[in-house]
């Protein structure tokens, strides 16, 4: 019986050498798990995007339950610039976008999205245009106005034109996005919500169309029957790199849900601090921060539940959506100082000058 030890020295081995650079960003027939072949819409080819098999290794978390062992599958491996799990949806949705023979892309979410800014870079790889409608948190100027009272027609009318307020910046994966190329569309929470991301999307497309482009929509999260295969490669990559069968894994939900989608309280933002600072793994704020937050308090609540357990937690990615909390996570950061150079130290007329 293969020991976890030498299941990650293996994993490592093979994550080396299992997706040549020969492959890479290229296009093949797909053949699905045996015991996934009955589901439909059942994908015909698939693109090497993704760096695969992603490592598995301990993770030696503080304070554990006895004899608890916990492992960590490094999705955040993928690749698409710091990227995680979004990609194994791509390789299929991407390859659907080629055999279409479009031009473009479309796909929303929020300001921070890891799957935008994932499909700009597979999109500009594949060499298609990439157009994002990405909602901001700002509330645009124009719904405080005497025009608030607007019908819900004039205001889906107007749609793509009721921009948030000023440039998004470049932080994060929006400076990924721009500087590959995306073109940005903004739009704020509550046109978001009374409008939706299907309309938004559709809109869109339309006025694209017209253009003489042949756009492929996304949907929010690359979340649709064809993205879900993705999971699917994961679930047969974990089977093989255990050795097991996937239905015979044990998987527990664990409601970590917070205050909602990318916002955080104080206590989860320390302990993604804490947790780096431990492990040198650096967990996203939006999924993975907040799945390894809830997975701790479960054991902290029932430790006598988890004792003896073998856990596998998967890293979905989504490194750069901290740069969204910079300002939440400031006063977490105070090990810095300035360096008192005193005046006994030897200097040396010309050594070290910047100009």
């Amino acid at each position: 019986m293969e020991t976890f030890l030498e299941l990650s020295i293996r994993t490592r081995r093979m994550s080396a050498t299992a997706t040549p650079m020969a492959d890479f960003l290229t296009k093949s027939p797909y053949t699905p798990p045996p015991w996934a072949s009955h589901l439909r819409p059942l994908p015909s080819h698939t693109f090497s995007l993704a760096h695969r098999p992603t490592p598995i290794h301990r993770w030696n978390l503080p304070n554990l339950p006895n004899g608890t062992e916990l492992w960590i599958k490094r999705d955040d491996f993928t690749g698409m610039e710091l990227s995680g799990n979004k990609v194994r949806k791509l390789e299929f949705l991407m390859a659907d976008a080629v055999e279409q023979q479009a031009d473009t892309v479309i796909t929303i979410g929020g300001i921070q999205s890891n799957h935008c800014r994932a499909t700009t870079v597979a999109s500009n790889y594949l060499n298609l245009h990439t157009h994002l409608i990405l909602r901001t948190s700002k509330v645009s100027s124009f719904l405080h106005t005497s025009h608030q009272n607007l019908s819900f027609d004039l205001t889906l009318f107007l749609g793509l034109q009721l921009l948030a307020d000023g440039d998004p910046g470049l932080v994060g994966n929006l400076l990924v996005e721009r500087l590959v190329g995306a073109n940005v569309h903004l739009i704020s929470k509550e046109e978001y919500s009374s409008i939706g991301s299907e309309a938004l999307t559709s809109a869109l497309k339309e006025k694209l169309e017209k253009q003489g482009k042949k756009p492929y929509v996304i949907p929010v999260g690359g979340s649709n029957s064809l993205g879900t295969w993705g999971y699917i490669e994961a679930a047969r990559e974990i089977e093989e790199q255990l050795k097991c069968r996937t239905d015979g894994l044990k998987f527990d939900d664990i409601v970590a849900k917070g205050k909602g989608y990318a916002m955080n309280t104080s206590e989860e933002l320390k302990f993604l601090k804490d947790l780096a600072s431990a492990t040198s793994v650096i967990l996203d704020p939006v999924y993975s921060g907040k799945a390894a937050y809830g997975l701790i308090n479960e054991m902290t609540k029932d430790p006598k539940n988890w004792e003896g357990k073998k856990i596998l937690f998967i890293h979905t990615g989504g490194l750069l959506g901290l740069y969204d909390k910079v300002d939440q996570m400031a006063s977490l950061m105070g090990n810095w100082s300035r360096m008192d150079v005193q005046e006994s130290v030897p200097r040396k007329e010309g050594v070290g000058k910047m100009f």
